[in-house]
């Protein structure tokens, strides 16, 4: 099975022209009754040997970091991370295998942020709440520092979206640390770092409309990144788990789930439903209960879900075209609804 960079790979090398590389794009579609764009592919596997490898990857950083951590506290994050650059000096820059690339960059950023946290809680146990936060800032400034490292050397798709979290991770924590008493400035913080890489997502989207490069591949993971920033502040800021969902609450949930849907639609990306859906579920298992239906409650909410979910799967391009016929000239800079034809 060929990957999106495989083909791109191989019109860089000269043995695929641009050309074929679209008409077999736009065949493969064609088979599935799908534009090419509205397949929203990202890489992941290249093989079974991805997963193989990646089994050996998890014991052999799993022993370093316990190796680590049995010598000095916090050393095991740098046994991980320092093992786990070499590593993908193979298996990345040489191999450019997919599944163990995103292990090794969430190893190296992860012990470098694990290792300064342990280091941290070490030195600083009795620091005061607004300290912590500055230290938390520190951190994560690091890990965006680890980030960029990482994607200039490699320039894995999914490195871009652990720099913007890592960014939005150091804004919400200076946020903390300044106002150590308002703690609900966190979420609109967060949600305000969550429309930020939106932004930062469907700058790469636009920027390849055909998704057809790996400028489609990071803003896929930076939109995985921002849908939970958005969608989280907004349903914590409702207090949807504070108190029993009341009708109105309920409504204005199935309200929010539209507008993201809306979204989703708009842009080709289905990364906002699925970071909200728990809150959907939560809201309409919450009324099958005022309904009186307790017993199925839950039954009758997967069915419902299930259901709507399978819908919009199946009639999303026609649901997709209303949508972003509605949208006048913004539509021209979005993904094209039908496949382009190859040239």
């Amino acid at each position: 099975m060929y990957s999106e960079s495989d083909i791109d790979g191989a019109v860089t090398a000269g043995v695929l022209r641009p050309e074929d590389a679209a008409a077999l794009r736009d065949h493969v579609a064609g088979l599935r009754s799908l534009p090419s764009v509205d397949e929203e592919h990202f890489r992941l596997l290249t093989g079974f040997n991805d997963i193989f490898v990646v089994i050996a990857l998890i014991l052999l950083l799993a022993a370093l970091g316990q190796i680590g951590g049995s010598i000095s506290a916090g050393l095991g994050g740098v046994f991980v991370a320092a093992a786990a650059w070499p590593l993908a000096v193979y298996f990345t820059a040489k191999r450019r295998m997919a599944l163990p690339s995103i292990l090794l960059l969430l190893a190296f950023v992860g012990g470098v942020a694990g290792a300064l946290s342990i280091f941290a809680a070490t030195m600083a146990s009795d620091a005061s709440q607004q300290t912590r936060s500055m230290i938390a800032a520190v951190i994560a400034l690091a890990a965006g520092a680890a980030s960029y490292l990482h994607w200039r050397r490699f320039m894995v798709p999914i490195t871009v979206a652990a720099g913007a979290a890592a960014a939005v991770a150091t804004v919400v924590a200076i946020v903390a640390a300044i106002f150590p008493t308002a703690r609900d400035l966190v979420w609109p913080a967060l949600f305000v770092g969550g429309l930020v890489v939106f932004a930062v997502a469907m700058w790469w989207d636009m920027s390849d409309r055909e998704r057809r490069t790996r400028r489609s591949d990071v803003a896929f993971w930076l939109h995985l990144a921002a849908a939970p920033m958005i969608a989280h502040p907004v349903f914590q800021m409702l207090g949807i788990f504070r108190s029993d969902v009341s009708i109105g609450m309920a409504i204005l949930v199935m309200v929010l789930y539209l507008a993201f849907a809306f979204v989703a639609l708009a842009v080709d990306r289905r990364a906002l439903l699925v970071s909200s859906l728990a809150y959907v579920l939560y809201a309409m298992y919450s009324l099958f209960q005022t309904a009186g239906a307790v017993e199925l409650s839950a039954a009758f909410t997967a069915l419902v879900i299930g259901a709507a979910l399978l819908s919009l799967s199946a009639f999303w391009q026609p649901m997709r075209r209303i949508v972003v016929g509605t949208l006048g000239g913004v539509a021209e800079r979005l993904p094209p609804v039908q496949a382009v034809a190859a040239t």
